[in-house]
């Protein structure tokens, strides 16, 4: 698989490409937006590790440009620990976010994470209706009254594992641990993220009830009609 790297510092470029070589992926670099998007356009990487503060077109944008065309995942690396750039990030459609300095290590297990996740469900088709909703695990696509929500690999999940169980709440803690593992550290915050996301775009396809919050109990599928 090919992790596409932007970021300014070429040190930094360095140190992640060995890193994720050594876990055994191929890698591309790029020092500027412009060329992100170029590679991303050119190569189809399969994960993008994304620096916020780049020169002239900073990350937010080039997510945004990738988001309008394409669900491909986004590892977003952050200069500080700064919650506005954080909830913007995940708000904008990243899967993840490392906050720098972080270990080569994390990343790299961050990157597996989300990987894993996008890969989910493609050993064998499975598409699934709930009212005007349908999925295709084998194919990662979304569909409202046929016409395709582009949803990113975490919000696909969300959607998924919420259709598994179309007549329960999941708890909180239990979809944090279906989606991102059970030793996972994200938190509620992040979660409310990728859930605000996942409402909005389906809403803005017609469906405002397909994901309920039932306070001090959990989050279910709704109605969909």
């Amino acid at each position: 698989m090919t992790i596409l790297i932007v970021d300014d510092d070429p040190r930094l470029r360095d140190l992640l490409r060995t890193a994720l070589e050594r876990a055994g992926y191929a890698v591309l670099t790029a020092a500027d937006g412009q060329s992100a998007l170029t590679h991303a356009a050119r190569h189809a990487p399969d994960l993008v590790v994304l620096d916020i503060g780049l020169p002239e077109m900073n990350g937010f944008e080039v997510c945004r440009r990738i988001r309008a065309g394409s669900d491909l995942p986004i590892l977003f690396l952050t200069a500080r620990d700064d919650e506005v750039d954080r909830i913007l990030g995940l708000e904008m459609g990243a899967d993840d976010y490392v906050t720098k300095p972080f270990s080569p290590r994390e990343l790299v297990a961050r990157v597996r994470a989300i990987l894993k996740r996008s890969a989910r469900a493609t050993a064998s088709r499975s598409i699934r209706q709930h009212g005007r909703v349908m999925l295709d695990s084998d194919a990662r696509t979304c569909l409202v009254d046929q016409a395709r929500i582009a949803l990113t690999a975490t919000e696909f999940d969300l959607l998924s594992t919420l259709m598994d169980t179309p007549s329960r709440l999941l708890p909180r803690a239990q979809l944090i641990h279906a989606i991102w593992g059970t030793h996972s550290d994200v938190s509620d915050r992040t979660l409310d993220s990728h859930l605000r996301n996942l409402r909005r775009k389906l809403a803005d396809a017609g469906c405002a009830d397909a994901v309920e919050t039932v306070h001090g109990q959990g989050i279910r599928i709704g109605a969909c009609q």
